[in-house]
């Protein structure tokens, strides 16, 4: 009878491979949500690098009609002059930040000069407020026009309603959202095919941000004041407006921060992937 080798496996502990199964691919987004996205990410990069050379000729924000006067701001970035230089420094209400190397102060030839933001964050990099202000004003539009042509397209097909406008069962599920995402739990299988209640949350306050941004730029133009006086008022005048107009930008910046990292944590070639091509692979739920 013949002897098993050492190296022969019994039938009962041999390990079967099974082939992975395919991932479900799905359509996930249509080509004007893909499109009109890319559109708004350009034109959104543009505006807040030339809205913060804008902000770089007077660095300070107010509350009410005053700021013409230099009355006491709320928020106020600029630099002192010390012994050892220049140093940045950042006026928060009654607290002071020494913000050198960040704002206040930058390296300009060489040499120190005073610029709220430095000039990798603003477009035109150096101080011009004439071509940021033509920048801003043509990509405002862009904005305002890209804007209205998803909102027409989300309502007539139905959109906002269908994928982005939370139930109440989506609703109540908002504190087990919020526990997965810090977690960093993000759905996968049927749950991932579409918006949790957080995404729909999240964009619907991004087209109100959007909203507010333009309609607080309209109400720092002087012929939108003329042209509509009531509400300029009904805001607490231009300075209140141009405060409101940077805290509406500062958030769709946190926005898109926070965008990034879910995007990252989520899985980025097959988030991008799905942005551009509409394909997503949904992640299975062994994964």
């Amino acid at each position: 009878m013949p002897t098993p080798s050492a190296d022969a496996v019994p039938e009962a502990e041999t390990v079967t491979h099974r082939a992975r199964p395919r991932r479900d691919v799905i359509h996930r987004h249509a080509w004007p949500v893909r499109l009109t996205h890319w559109i708004n990410a350009l034109t959104i990069f543009i505006m807040v690098g030339s809205g913060l050379n804008i902000f770089n000729a007077h660095p300070r924000l107010y509350w009410g009609q005053a700021g013409a006067d230099f009355d006491k701001p709320f928020l106020a970035l600029g630099a002192v002059r010390t012994p050892a230089g220049l140093r940045g420094r950042t006026i928060i209400g009654p607290l002071k930040f020494d913000t050198t190397g960040i704002l206040g102060v930058s390296q300009e030839d060489g040499e120190q000069t005073t610029r709220a933001w430095p000039d990798w964050v603003t477009l035109p990099s150096y101080t011009d407020l004439a071509d940021a202000r033509h920048w801003h004003f043509f990509f405002a539009w862009v904005l305002v026009i890209n804007g209205a042509l998803y909102l027409t397209w989300s309502i007539v097909s139905r959109h906002i309603q269908r994928d982005l406008w939370p139930t109440a069962t989506d609703l109540r599920a908002i504190p087990r959202s919020i526990i997965d995402h810090l977690k960093l739990k993000h759905p996968k299988g049927e749950a991932a095919k579409r918006y949790n209640v957080l995404q729909r949350l999240a964009y619907l306050g991004l087209v109100t941000l959007a909203a507010g941004m333009v309609l607080t730029g309209l109400c720092m133009s002087p012929g939108f004041d003329a042209f509509a006086p009531w509400l300029v008022t009904a805001l607490g005048g231009r300075q209140t407006a141009r405060t409101l107009h940077f805290l509406f930008a500062a958030a769709i910046v946190l926005f898109i921060a926070v965008h990034l990292i879910e995007v990252v944590l989520a899985g980025p070639l097959n988030e991008v992937r799905s942005m551009i091509t509409g394909r997503y692979a949904v992640p299975a739920e062994h994964e």
